[in-house]
Parts: C-alpha cells; sequence; structure tokens
C-alpha cells in the first residue's frame, strides 16, 4: 500500500543524538514553505502520521510549496509510557527530548530550508499536543505557530504521581506557564499563532483543551480555541480533517 503519493518528495535521515544516546531519525515531506515540525501520538514513531494517511491530508499543500513537514521520533516509549521507569528518570528523559528538539532538531530543519533564523510551526495530536505545546511555550524564539489537536497539557494528573523537580517543571505546560513573563510572554502575545483544537465525541477530553485556553487567557495570551462537533472522535479521522482544514485557511501560510 502506498501511504503518500510515490512523487512527492521525501527524505529520510538520521542522527546519534547525544543527548539521547539512541539513534534518532528524521523524514521530511515536501521541499518549499513554511516549515512544520509534527510530533508523533503516544507510543508512535515518526512514520504513523503518513502510515494513518495525516500526511496524505495535507499532500496537496505539501505539493504547492506551502508546507514542508519534518517529522521525528516520540520519548514516551521511553519514559512517560514506560512502566518500568522511574518518574524522576522519566522527567530527566523529557527534559533531554526537550533539548534535542531545540538544539538538534531545530538547526537541522533550518539547514534543510536554508534560512538560519527560521521560525517554525509545530504541530501534534493527542500526547503530540503535549510536547508539541511545550515545545512551543518553552521557545517562542524558535517557533511561531503551535496547532494542537485533541490534546492534554499538563503531566500531574497521570503521570507524576506526586513528583515534583525543575525538570518536570520547564516541561509541563500548564506548571510553567504560571510564571511566563517578560520577553517570551510578549514575544508569543505579539508574534505567534496559538490554535486549540479539540473534538467532542468518543475519547476526547475537551475539559483538558478548554483549562490550559483558561491559562493562556489569564496569562493574555491570545490565541484559537476550537471545539469540534460530537462526531469527531479522538482519532486520526478527526485530525485528518483539523490539520488540513487550518493549513489550507487558518493559519495564512
Amino acid at each position: 500500500m502506498q501511504y503518500v503519493d510515490p512523487n512527492l518528495p521525501r527524505e529520510m535521515f538520521g542522527w546519534h543524538s547525544p543527548r539521547l544516546n539512541t539513534w534518532m531519525p528524521i523524514v521530511r515531506y515536501g521541499n518549499f514553505g513554511k516549515p512544520l515540525l509534527l510530533l508523533p501520538t503516544a507510543q508512535s514513531d515518526l512514520l504513523d502520521a503518513e502510515r494513518f494517511f495525516l500526511i496524505k491530508a495535507i499532500e496537496p499543500l505539501i505539493k504547492a510549496g506551502r508546507v514542508t513537514v519534518f517529522s521525528i521520533e516520540s520519548i514516551n516509549s521511553r519514559a512517560w509510557m514506560n512502566k518500568n521507569v522511574s518518574v524522576p528518570m522519566k522527567a530527566r528523559l523529557q527534559a533531554l527530548y526537550a533539548s534535542y528538539v531545540e538544539d538538534e532538531v531545530v538547526p537541522h530543519i533550518r539547514r534543510a530550508v536554508r534560512d538560519d533564523s527560521a521560525r517554525i510551526g509545530i504541530t501534534g495530536a493527542s500526547f503530540g499536543a503535549f510536547h508539541a505545546a511545550n515545545q512551543f511555550f518553552r521557545r517562542p524564539d524558535l517557533f511561531d505557530t503551535l496547532i494542537a489537536m485533541s490534546g492534554f497539557y499538563d503531566l500531574e494528573g497521570s503521570y507524576l504521581h506526586g513528583h515534583s523537580s525543575d525538570e518536570i517543571y520547564y516541561n509541563n505546560p500548564m506548571w510553567f506557564l504560571r510564571d511566563y513573563q517578560g520577553s517570551q510572554l510578549e514575544l508569543v502575545q505579539n508574534h505567534c499563532q496559538v490554535h486549540l483544537l479539540c473534538g467532542t465525541g468518543k475519547w476526547e477530553i475537551p475539559a483538558a483543551t478548554q483549562r490550559f485556553s483558561q491559562q493562556l487567557w489569564d496569562k493574555g495570551i491570545w490565541h484559537n480555541l476550537d471545539l469540534w462537533g460530537p462526531d469527531m472522535e479522538h482519532d486520526w479521522t478527526t485530525w485528518r480533517a483539523m490539520l488540513p482544514h487550518y493549513l489550507d485557511q487558518r493559519v495564512g501560510w
């Protein structure tokens, strides 16, 4: 089965990450357009978006040169969804993963698009939305657009089990945004786009998105909260509708 048009430019790349001490692959779709970093769901890998036809859904935009997509591996199977790892170690791996994105992936994307100062769009669904929001709000100097789909934004409820540390604090958006201020806050307020999307169908938890939305409003961060109907479940069918709609009609790329 062909998951994408064989004529679609597609490049697999990767390197041994010194931070994570493992091989970390990356796949690029398209040659031109706004760079968009795609974070996997749950324990998915970098090709799940392709296998579940999310790349196919945005293929016309990639072919038109409006967006070029970079998809990377997640840390979840080694960290938050690994029952054999302690919470402090999971937090450490999360912090290393955030550094990997900021200090390894972003420079690679900038080299690939031949723009050393490019700010990048970032997106993800489910657990990928958490990671996307975490990276976006940690470093708005690197990312200028967030499209978070069907996400949650606080590790405290299901993953921390009472633990706290600096590594957790600075990688848990609902925590570190409490003290968001200065140039970071001003950059997000004035030079970024934030889109929080969620369905209201089976397995969706719109309250998690609404709670995060309220925290953003409390910090004076304008954003778009978009709750889709009860026919939109927590599944790829929903994200295949959401992402092309936003890329084509809402973000203005």
